[in-house]
């Protein structure tokens, strides 16, 4: 059964050096066709692949609040219209500190939006001009503020660690700022250089001092520590929460489940096939126009690929893979088909078995791509 759905608004009033998400320039683009379009492909998709009901939607950019209160409001009635928001879903926007004002945040409210994720990133001035950001530190705390006035209680926050000269003490000042917010959700990346950005035009050049291994290292520990000493529980690899504010969407990837994804780019996961929109907005317009669906591409999941990412997905929860779970899903023994790559992984100190679990160590937590890379082909 589907239980999420993934809406994608490719729209940005910036583009930040680090980002390789599918978005665009705002200015004079087709943002109310496009959102048609994306009503229309929801319409589609629903009779395509139905579903009781939704447990999480979740939209995210590009910018989803760089949309002005007119369109904002189009596309809540549209999600409205094809999904069933009930009050007990879990509804997130993605949003940037400083383009949010109350009047949105009011009208986010009355459509059923009950979850906010802030990009925030850092809380160094300096360094969010470095990274391509339009907000600063002060425009944080007033997004903030005007949130709780318009009544959301469950508000998530994002943060990028190992930025160029970023040290440890910066990223440390990072999170007390952050800890007095008393959010209820923080997520935390190592920065990632990906190809097409500034970023990584910049490393090609050589102009990217970044961090070396081992501060980056250093600030994932100091990241561990502060997040416990201030009472958020780990659930995932870069996500930490206080008790019951986990991300149920993002749970759903993790737990290698069915999702819809909607918009320009958006891939989803449906009766064992992912598909993948096409990108760029006037190709993904005609494909709707012409056949009803944006899809530029379908791959049908292999059992031995279902069993992979069962792994690698499931093992970035702090909680693992159940084991039961994982032979009643697939009708096999896990420590019997995956033996090779579980006992391997245990002797180097890197995986282990709690109960029904197999999860990460605290070493294995910083090795986490070299434990998953072992159940790829394992089969």
């Amino acid at each position: 059964m589907i239980k999420s759905a993934y809406i994608h608004i490719p729209f940005c009033e910036h583009i930040c050096h680090y980002c390789d998400f599918n978005k665009v320039f705002l200015k004079n683009q087709p943002v109310d066709a496009y959102l048609e379009f994306m009503d229309v492909e929801m319409k589609n998709t629903i009779d395509r692949f139905p579903t009781q009901h939704l447990e999480t939607i979740f939209v995210g950019g590009g910018t989803p609040t760089a949309l002005n209160q007119k369109q904002l409001s189009y596309l809540l009635e549209s999600i409205q219209r094809n999904f069933d928001v009930v009050p007990d879903i879990e509804y997130t926007f993605e949003a940037n500190p400083g383009d949010l004002s109350l009047e949105k945040l009011r009208l986010l409210k009355e459509g059923g939006v009950n979850r906010l994720s802030f990009g925030v990133q850092s809380f160094n001035d300096d360094l969010l001009k470095r990274i391509g950001r339009s907000h600063r530190k002060t425009d944080v705390f007033k997004s903030i503020e005007h949130a709780r006035e318009a009544g959301f209680d469950n508000i998530s926050v994002d943060l990028i660690y190992s930025l160029p000269d970023q040290t440890v003490e910066d990223f440390q000042d990072t999170l007390h700022t952050a800890f007095s917010l008393g959010m209820e959700h923080y997520s935390a990346y190592s920065l990632i250089i990906e190809p097409k950005t500034v970023f990584y035009n910049l490393m090609s050049k050589g102009k990217l001092p970044l961090p070396t291994q081992e501060e980056e290292t250093s600030m994932y520990d100091v990241l561990l520590n502060e997040m416990e000493k201030h009472g958020y529980h780990q659930y995932e690899i870069s996500n930490f929460a206080k008790e019951g504010y986990e991300s149920k969407h993002n749970l759903t990837y993790w737990d290698n489940e069915s999702y819809y994804g909607i918009g320009a780019g958006a891939h989803s996961y449906t009766e064992g096939v992912r598909r993948a929109n096409h990108g760029p907005l006037k190709k993904y317009m005609d494909s709707i126009r012409e056949t009803g669906f944006p899809y530029k591409e379908e791959h049908v999941v292999t059992r031995e690929e279902r069993i992979e990412e069962e792994m690698f997905l499931g093992l970035r929860k702090t909680q693992g893979v159940s084991i039961s779970r994982f032979e009643r899903k697939f009708d096999a023994e896990m420590l019997n088909i995956l033996k090779g790559p579980i006992e391997e992984n245990i002797q180097k100190g890197l995986l282990e078995q709690q109960g029904d679990f197999i999860r990460l160590t605290k070493k294995g937590k910083f090795l986490g791509n070299e434990v998953f890379q072992a159940f790829i082909g394992a089969i």
